[in-house]
């Protein structure tokens, strides 16, 4: 823990990863469900200073920072719970890629853009 950057107590909020599931029905009409995945311990926070603004730039002022610790099996068509909201996820930076954390950034979705 020491040396490694992230002071472990800053993961203090609760997300899931939602991964997308395919179902095909009688008629073989295919839908997408959303299924848990994994939840983990996160830093949540929201972009500020210039990675702000160059968002804002693109209307995308809604996306939010989590920090986890380092997981092989998440990737962009993933999404993100966390207090009740739901995040597409649009980047992930594995930190200097020494494994240990892993930086997301994750739009929220409106209410008008989701439907399950």
């Amino acid at each position: 823990m020491a040396g490694d950057g992230m002071d472990i107590g800053k993961l203090q909020h609760r997300i899931t990863f939602q991964k997308p599931v395919i179902n095909t029905d009688e008629n073989r009409v295919e839908t997408q469900s959303w299924q848990n995945h994994k939840s983990v311990w996160s830093h949540v926070s929201n972009l500020h200073g210039k990675e702000y603004f160059e968002a804002a730039a693109v209307q995308k002022e809604k996306i939010i920072k989590f920090i986890v610790r380092a997981l092989a099996d998440i990737d962009e068509s993933m999404r993100i719970v966390f207090q009740d909201k739901i995040y597409n996820i649009i980047f992930i930076d594995h930190i200097k890629y020494e494994k240990r954390h892993m930086e997301i950034k994750a739009l929220e979705v409106t209410n008008h853009e989701h439907s399950d």
